[in-house]
Formats: structure tokens, sequence, C-alpha cells
């Protein structure tokens, strides 16, 4: 986690927020969720402070990691430690109450968080129940929901996601596959998503491109998804970068190290995705003060 990382090669624009990324604390104090799919090292809120301030960043969103399943404990901490400059985005389940979902809204989450790839599901029909009923439980409290779920499955669930009557967000480009261009099955589903209103964040680059470590063959992929609703596009460096793995829910998860990437080389990318400096203001600053309802 001593990692260095690079200043960016351009001006980060005042109030620029990293929108997705994780903190894992000490596994006696937070412990794993019996039947994850991995289990990471310690990524401390401290040591992701580094990363902020490397990067000139001034707001971040705290994402629920799958290996707490719904023990949001550890988000929640370093959450309340982070203060006003931060949001988070939870897992819920149905013993979550709406007397704590309050609670978690004033602390400053705005989302939760539907992981199906992490624990390897794929059908749609089995992920729509979970859709509609997290958004019925937090419609009223202005939440969203945030899908992490390969290309197909988000393809498949393209009439969900627009009756949904919640923002709905898609974790890391849909999980399109990259070497396979703009035309693979399930991306024009994925544009018209975010072309209608959905949200995409561009981020995890690494995990849908094969060309390390400039991840050129993902440029058109995120340029597309960029011209499809500059308005809904938002950014995070998915840190600490968690290793593969294999997603399914196992018994006996292995300990997953991090890559190790330098986040100001990974934020440079956006550069090159969205060359016009006007432009990397609204992925950076204006887009997430409206999602995540900074002041």
């Amino acid at each position: 986690m001593n990692l260095h990382h690079s200043e960016p090669r351009f001006d980060v624009p005042a109030a620029a927020c990293d929108c997705h990324m994780h903190v894992f604390g000490v596994a006696e104090r937070y412990p794993f969720a019996k039947g994850r799919s991995y289990t990471p090292p310690e990524a401390s809120l401290g040591a992701y402070r580094g990363v902020r301030q490397a990067l000139g960043i001034e707001r971040n969103v705290f994402v629920q990691g799958s290996a707490y399943g719904t023990d949001n404990s550890c988000l929640l901490d370093a959450l309340r430690s982070a203060g006003p400059s931060s949001r988070g985005v939870v897992m819920i389940d149905e013993d979550t109450t709406q007397d704590a979902l309050r609670l978690m809204n004033e602390i400053g989450v705005r989302g939760v968080r539907v992981n199906a790839h992490s624990v390897g599901v794929r059908s749609a029909a089995e992920i729509e129940d979970v859709l509609r009923q997290t958004a019925a439980r937090i419609q009223s409290l202005g939440w969203h929901v945030q899908l992490f779920a390969a290309l197909e499955t988000v393809a498949g669930l393209k009439s969900v996601l627009k009756s949904l009557g919640v923002p709905v967000v898609i974790d890391h480009m849909g999980m399109a596959r990259a070497p396979l261009g703009t035309k693979q099955n399930g991306f024009r589903e994925l544009l018209d998503l975010v072309a209608s209103g959905c949200w995409v964040k561009v981020s995890g680059v690494y995990r849908v491109s094969e060309d390390a470590p400039d991840y050129s063959d993902a440029i058109p992929i995120v340029r597309a998804l960029i011209a499809a609703n500059p308005q809904r596009i938002v950014w995070g460096t998915d840190w600490p970068h968690t290793g593969n793995h294999p997603n399914a829910t196992l018994e006996e998860a292995p300990l997953t190290e991090y890559r190790a990437l330098d986040d100001g080389r990974l934020l440079d990318l956006l550069a090159v995705w969205a060359p016009e400096p006007d432009l990397r203001r609204r992925i950076l600053a204006e887009n997430p003060a409206r999602l995540y309802g900074f002041n």
C-alpha cells in the first residue's frame, strides 16, 4: 500500500470527486462475510487519504466491497471520519431496517449497491426482484441503485432499469470487454441506458481492458459512453485495486493481493478519454455533485 502515486498531468478541477473506492479494515475489528469471493488485505482510510492528496481530489465516495457482504460497519466508520467531503454506497438485505437506512442517510450514504458480478450471478431474472425491492425501499430517501453486473446482464435488465423510479448507476463501464469494441453484444443497450439517463462509472479500466498499462483498447468504449450522455458520466479510481479472483462465493476465499497501480496514471487516462477541460470538469466535479448531493 506504499505505492508512489504520480501527480496528474492536467489541472484537476476544484471539487473533483473519486466516485468509486473502497476501504478494508483490520479483520479482527471488521470481520469478512462468509461465502465471499475474496479476502482483501487491509486498505485503510489513512492510506487512501494519501492517494486523494496526491491526485488533488477533494471528494470521494466509499463503495461497499462484496467481501463484507451487508455489514457496512467499516464503510460507515470511514464515512464518519471523512466527514462532509465524502459519500457512501452500501449493500443491504431484508434485515436492514428503514431506521438504519435513515441513519445512514444522515451520515452521507446516497445509494445501495447490487453486486451480481462478484458472486457470479448473470441471470437478469434473478436480479430483477432485488432491484425492484431495493428501489422501493430507497425511493423516499432520494438514493440511487448501483449495479455491478456483466454486460449481457445489464443489457437484459434494460427495461427494468428504466422503470425503477430511482437513479441507476452502472459500475465499471458495464464490464464491457474492451477488445471486442463498441459492436459487442450488449453494448448498444448500455449506450441506450446512458442516453436515457442512467449513470455509468468510467472506472476499473483494468477490469475491461487487456492492454495494460495504457489500456488503449478501452478508448473507443469510454468515448462512446461519454458521447452517449456526458451529463451521466462519473470517474473513480477503484482503489485499492483488488486483484483477479473467482467470481463466485467460496467457503475458503483466498487472500487476494492488490494490483500495483499508479492512481495518478489512471487519472491521466481521463485526459485521453475526455481531452476538453470543460468535459473533464463535468465528469470529475459537476456530475458527482449532482449525483451524490454535495453542497
